[in-house]
C-alpha cells in the first residue's frame, strides 16, 4: 500500500490525537514517524502508532506534560519531559541545544524523564539544517545479551550524527548498537518475513531467523557494539540520574506508567572551530569523493553514510511511502488499538 507523505502524516496525527495527545504534540509525533517511513526505516514509523495510542490512552504517556528546562552552565542544560511524548521532548530539547551552540559554540543538553522518541536522525538533522553538527544518543529497553553473556542487560541504545554540507544538503548517520534495532524485528513480523541469523537469538541462546522466536538481540561487532551500548547508557542514563542498564523500563511492562527514559544531545557550531563555509564545502567534498570511489565487484556505486536513506526519502516525495496493509487498515479504522501491548514481554508478538 502506497500513501503520500501528507496522507500518512494526517492518518498518524488523527490516531495519536484520538488517543489523547494535543494537536500540536500529535503533529510532531507524526513528523518523526513519517520521516522514518519515508527513509525506509519502517521499524520506527507507522508500525509504532498502535503501541503509542495504547500507552497514551492508558496514561503512560503524559498528554499534558509540564516541560521545564534549566541551563546548568554556559554550554549545558537539562530538559525535564515529565514523561510526555518522547518525540516532542527530544525535539524541544534539541532546539535548546541548537540555540546554546549558536551563542557559545557547543552545547550538551540532557533530556530526562521522556518517552520513546523514535528515529534519532530527525533530531540531529534539525541541528544540521541549522548549520551545526548534531549528535544524539538515547537508552532503550534491556533486550540485548552483552558480549559473552546469556542474559539481557542493555538496550539497542542508538547513536545518530548529522552534519551540514553546501546548500540544503546534510549527511546523516543513525544506528542502533545492535546488529539491528528491535523495531526491525517488529517490521519483519508485520511483513511475516524471516530475519538474518545474525540479528538475534532464541530462548536457548541460539541464532534464529524466525522473528517470532526472538528472545534477545545481539550487539553489533561483538565486544565493540557491547562497549558502545555501555557508553550510550551511561551518557543518557547514569549521567542524567535515571535508571540504567537492566533497570531501564520496558516498553510493554506497564502502559499506565511513564518510561523515565533519557537522551543526550551534543551540538557543535563549526564556526567556533573553522570557517563555516569551508566546513560545509569540505563536507560536500567528502560526500562527492566517497561517491567517486571505485565500487567493489557486484556493487553499483559507493554511497556515503545515510545516502541510501536519503535517496529513499527523495523517492517517497514522488512515489509515496510503502505501508504494510495491516498497518494502513488500522490507521484508517475507528479503533484506538486492536491488540494490547500492556504487560507483554518485550519480545511478545
Amino acid at each position: 500500500m502506497k500513501v503520500s507523505k501528507q496522507q500518512l502524516h494526517q492518518l498518524i496525527q488523527n490516531k495519536i490525537q484520538s488517543a489523547g495527545l494535543s494537536q500540536q504534540h500529535a503533529s510532531i509525533v507524526a513528523d518523526v514517524l513519517v520521516h522514518a517511513d519515508a527513509r525506509g526505516v519502517h521499524s520506527h514509523g507507522a508500525v509504532r502508532v498502535e503501541y503509542y495510542a495504547e500507552r497514551i490512552s492508558k496514561g503512560g504517556t503524559n498528554n499534558n506534560p509540564h516541560f521545564t528546562f534549566e541551563q546548568t552552565g554556559p554550554c549545558s542544560g537539562v530538559f525535564d519531559g515529565d514523561n510526555g511524548a518522547g518525540h516532542v521532548a527530544a525535539q524541544i530539547s534539541m532546539d535548546h541545544a541548537i540555540e546554546i551552540a549558536k551563542k557559545n559554540g557547543v552545547a550538551v543538553v540532557g533530556a530526562r524523564r521522556i518517552g520513546h522518541s523514535g528515529a534519532l536522525s530527525w533530531f540531529v538533522q534539525r541541528a544540521a539544517h541549522a548549520g551545526m553538527v548534531g549528535i544524539s544518543v538515547c537508552q532503550s529497553d534491556p533486550m540485548v545479551v552483552p558480549y559473552g553473556g546469556a542474559e539481557v542487560y542493555y538496550g539497542t541504545n542508538p547513536i545518530a550524527f548529522s552534519v551540514p554540507a553546501e546548500g540544503n544538503e546534510v549527511m546523516t548517520f543513525d544506528m542502533a548498537t545492535t546488529v539491528q534495532a528491535w523495531g526491525k524485528v517488529l517490521d519483519a513480523r508485520s511483513r511475516n518475513v524471516p530475519i538474518p541469523d545474525t540479528w538475534a537469538v532464541d530462548s536457548n541462546g541460539k541464532n534464529t531467523t524466525d522473528p517470532f522466536a526472538v528472545s534477545a538481540l545481539l550487539p553489533i561487532a561483538g565486544p565493540k557494539g557491547y562497549g558502545l551500548m555501555m557508553m550510550v547508557d551511561i551518557l543518557s542514563g547514569v549521567l542524567l540520574g535515571l535508571p540504567f542498564g537492566k533497570h531501564v523500563s520496558s516498553m510493554y511492562h506497564d502502559l499506565t506508567a511513564g518510561r523515565e527514559l533519557g537522551q543526550l544531545h551534543i551540538v557543535i557550531n563549526p564556526g567556533f572551530f573553522t570557517s563555516e563555509s569551508a566546513f560545509r564545502k569540505n563536507i560536500s567534498q567528502v560526500m562527492q569523493e566517497l561517491n567517486n570511489i571505485k565500487p567493489a565487484p557486484g556493487v553499483d556505486s559507493v554511497l556515503y553514510p545515510g545516502q541510501g536513506s536519503h535517496i529513499r526519502e527523495l523517492e517517497s516525495e514522488k512515489n509515496g511511502i510503502d505501508i504494510v496493509d495491516e498497518v494502513y487498515e488500522y490507521l484508517i479504522s475507528d479503533e484506538l488499538y486492536r491488540k494490547s501491548y500492556d504487560h507483554k514481554s518485550p519480545f511478545a508478538s
